[in-house]
């Protein structure tokens, strides 16, 4: 009875593993899907990004900024706060990602605080937004991000257009956003990426290209355009580098959990075959006992 009831148990157990195994196998896969289709569209915008990056130092002297400001020189801004994005994860299975994320978060603002500086703190994902509100901070602005598919263009457009008005408006005085960089398989590194106010190319003051570029069209209003491209190539582009490092760090956890579920599979088979070969074993012996063949055995010797 005690044989059988151990082999019932193992039995349990056994069927409760192979029935997660295909949950984390469709996980794993879908991981893996997503961080290769983040990691091609990353690929797909770095050279645009990069090109426009460089028409800075063509555009930057032709128009007059104050601290990258496209404002008038004798306009002085007035004191104003930062805004403050953190990029987490929709979903858990995804390792430290999201914790090691909210601890840079807090050294950054514990930093602007001690610097006097005013800041707006805003997030993505859900488990970023739950994890802010429980250390006490106060969230102005927040939103989930998809859970099956990666964060749109669309979504890196509606809020640079936000920013950049609240910035012309003297509402803001820089933005900042927090996001896990990717950095390899399973591979990532907590960072912080100012955007606003645009770059401004520290050679361009000092060296004049030759010959000097053609504009046809008024600088500002190319450089506001410039500006506003590149701002939103740059605001996607960390969605997808932040997207690629979570489902890098999801597919691993899911082959180590996929790994160890094959392991455990086969421990309990084993375990329920050597039980059963006990069982069948001890059935005899007292089959044999019940018919009094062992009692022969040990009077003929």
């Amino acid at each position: 009875m005690a044989d059988q009831q151990g082999i019932e148990e193992i039995r349990a157990r056994l069927s409760n593993i192979r029935s997660v195994e295909p949950i984390l196998g469709a996980m794993r896969t879908i991981a893996l899907g997503s961080w290769q289709a983040a990691l091609n569209r990353i690929g797909q915008i770095g050279r645009y990004s990069q090109g426009l990056t460089a028409l800075f130092s063509v555009l930057t002297p032709l128009v007059p900024l104050s601290q990258g400001r496209p404002r008038r020189k004798d306009d002085p801004p007035p004191p104003a706060p930062t805004l403050v994005l953190v990029i987490g994860s929709e979903r858990g299975l995804c390792g430290a990602f999201n914790s090691t994320l909210l601890r840079f978060a807090e050294k950054v603002l514990e930093q602007h605080e001690a610097q006097g500086i005013e800041v707006e703190l805003a997030a993505l994902g859900s488990r970023a937004i739950r994890a802010l509100e429980r250390q006490g901070r106060e969230i102005i602005w927040s939103r989930p991000l998809p859970m099956t598919t990666l964060p749109s263009s669309e979504l890196a457009n509606e809020l640079t257009r936000g920013w950049l008005e609240r910035y012309e408006k003297h509402e803001l005085d820089a933005v900042e956003l927090i996001y896990n960089a990717y950095r390899g398989s399973a591979l990532y590194e907590p960072t912080a990426a100012r955007l606003i106010p645009p770059p401004r190319s520290p050679s361009s003051a000092n060296e004049a290209s030759w010959p000097p570029p053609y504009i046809d069209t008024e600088p500002m209003a190319l450089y506001v355009r410039l500006v506003m491209t590149w701002t939103t190539t740059e605001v996607y582009r960390i969605l997808l580098d932040s997207a690629a490092a979570e489902h890098s760090a999801r597919f691993q956890l899911m082959e180590g959990a996929t790994q160890n579920s094959n392991r455990l599979i086969n421990e309990l088979t084993l375990a329920l075959q050597n039980a059963r070969q006990h069982a069948i074993t001890s059935e005899m012996q007292e089959l044999a006992a019940g018919a009094g063949l062992l009692g022969e055995q040990e009077t003929s010797s």
